[in-house]
């Protein structure tokens, strides 16, 4: 059999920026083909060539062992391409059945489509394990499930490859180990699966080759079983990384924040966080774990003034803030940074420039702002300063922000409010979509803030990255904090047990 998907000296180019560089792949049927490399690497330009949203200046593209041109992501979808984007791309209000039928709704009568439709959604849930309410609106389904609604639009189309980009970028580890059985019922029943990612666990856990790529080149494709997570990551930052954080004992000094207390209720009125106390001091990383939905996002939201309190006292160096203290401008006056959880939704502007993005919160600092208008030439030295620093790919500001990939984008954010030397950094999930080299980088310049006498509030669905950075670990549960664990007393099974509400007795 010709392989599903092969592609051959394929080059791209974005202006200036040459994205894929004369690059070769064979992608075989029934298989689960791993894609790694850093971000900017040129991973999602290249299944963008596949999946009809780009089409290469150079090269060609064989399914099935035959020459084509995909000019549309309807073209590829003809071809049995399908692709699951890191941000999902749904019509929140609608339904799932409509979100499926969205685009392919076979005939002037609807009614009929959906019955078809439902008929469909049904065969494939009970075959692949999708199961998901198709009358559900989107608006309230949590992320695993919303990733699930998107596999099934591509398999309501036909797709019989589906190319999947940073899957679990969103999800906690029990809805990725839920993608992955499925994944794995989608190879056995004959379909291909390529798994873009960063995280070599699940590359070695979930793939039977993996391709590697580094500044739009193919380096190497290799049988995961004969590969390491360690020779993975040489070989995807070509220099050697660590794959552990290494940090002295802290040194916990004053507090810098305390709260009592804390009740934040959602739009509905319904308390998200529930009698919440803790202290932050200085010179520590305080992580807070927990399965996405209890809590977390609540509780940073309304730390940086955000979301509105409902009840409860929130001190910053002994001084409680009440009213206008607690806007995010007060705060970040007071030295208060915020890395949102979101960074697309909460962090950025994505149709500014780069590097109006990276002074946002700041601008109207004086080395930024003039009697009337921008001083543009500071704003596109501080980017080219922290492109440099951080590793910021493309190093053009002058970029949209929509055009860095995912992990780009999420180290503009990191930069621009790490650089501040906060005394407080309030931090959600600060590797989401990030490559194992700037994973190592960040993870550095969070222990780096804390040695230097810096307080850090860590929120993360990594239970790795939370035991790995932490000197202290709250656990919240149903909007509780139902643990307070020492750093050298926490375990992962400690951890994931006060996660699921399984409290010690």
């Amino acid at each position: 059999m010709p392989p599903a998907v092969e592609l051959r000296g394929v080059d791209k180019w974005f202006g200036d920026v040459h994205a894929n560089r004369d690059v070769s792949l064979t992608i075989e049927g029934g298989t689960i083909h791993g894609l790694v490399g850093e971000n900017g690497a040129g991973k999602s330009t290249l299944m963008g060539i596949l999946s009809g949203y780009h089409q290469p200046d150079r090269g060609e593209v064989l399914v099935g062992g035959r020459p084509v041109t995909i000019r549309s992501a309807q073209e590829a979808l003809a071809l049995g391409i399908g692709m699951v984007h890191q941000h999902f791309m749904l019509v929140e209000p609608f339904t799932v059945l409509e979100n499926v039928v969205l685009g392919a709704e076979r005939g002037f009568r609807l009614d009929a489509g959906l019955k078809r439709a439902r008929a469909e959604l049904q065969r494939l849930a009970r075959d692949y394990h999708l199961e998901v309410d198709p009358d559900a609106r989107v608006e309230s389904l949590g992320v695993g499930e919303r990733q699930r609604v998107e596999i099934l639009k591509a398999l309501h189309r036909g797709a019989d490859v589906l190319i999947l980009d940073e899957p679990t970028a969103v999800l906690t580890p029990q809805e990725a180990d839920h993608l992955f059985r499925i994944l794995g019922s989608l190879r056995d029943e004959g379909k291909t699966v390529v798994l873009v990612t960063h995280k070599l666990r699940e590359i070695a856990e979930a793939t039977g080759t993996v391709t590697v790529m580094r500044q739009g080149h193919v380096v190497a494709t290799l049988p995961t079983a004969e590969t390491t997570a360690e020779r993975l990551a040489e070989l995807m930052v070509g220099r050697l990384v660590s794959l552990r954080v290494d940090k002295s004992p802290s040194r916990p000094g004053e507090p810098v924040l305390e709260v009592s207390a804390l009740v934040v209720a959602d739009a509905l009125g319904v308390p998200r966080v529930n009698g919440v106390s803790f202290t932050v001091r200085r010179g520590e990383i305080v992580g807070v774990a927990g399965v996405a939905g209890n809590g977390q996002s609540e509780l940073l939201e309304a730390l940086s003034g955000i979301r509105p309190v409902t009840s409860g006292r929130v001190r910053w160096k002994g001084r409680e803030l009440t009213g206008a203290d607690r806007s995010p401008r007060a705060l970040r006056r007071l030295g208060l940074a915020h890395v949102p959880e979101d960074r697309q939704r909460t962090g950025l502007i994505m149709p500014f420039a780069a590097q109006d993005s990276a002074i946002l919160g700041y601008h109207a600092e004086p080395a930024y702002n003039g009697a009337l208008r921008l001083r543009r030439g500071a704003v596109a030295a501080s980017f080219r300063r922290q492109a440099n620093e951080y590793d910021i790919r493309p190093r053009n500001g002058a970029r949209r922000t929509s055009a860095f990939s995912g992990g780009n984008q999420q180290k503009i954010v990191l930069a621009r409010e790490l650089n501040r030397h906060p005394d407080l950094l309030l931090v959600g999930q600060p590797t989401r979509g990030v490559d194992i080299g700037a994973i190592e980088l960040i993870h550095l310049r969070l222990v780096a803030l804390r040695d230097a006498g810096k307080a850090i509030l860590l929120v993360s669905v990594e239970l790795d990255e939370i035991l790995a950075l932490s000197d202290r670990i709250l656990v919240m549960h149903a909007g509780h904090i139902v643990g307070n664990v020492p750093r050298e007393e926490a375990t992962e099974h400690t951890i994931g047990r006060l996660m699921a509400g399984v409290l010690e007795s």
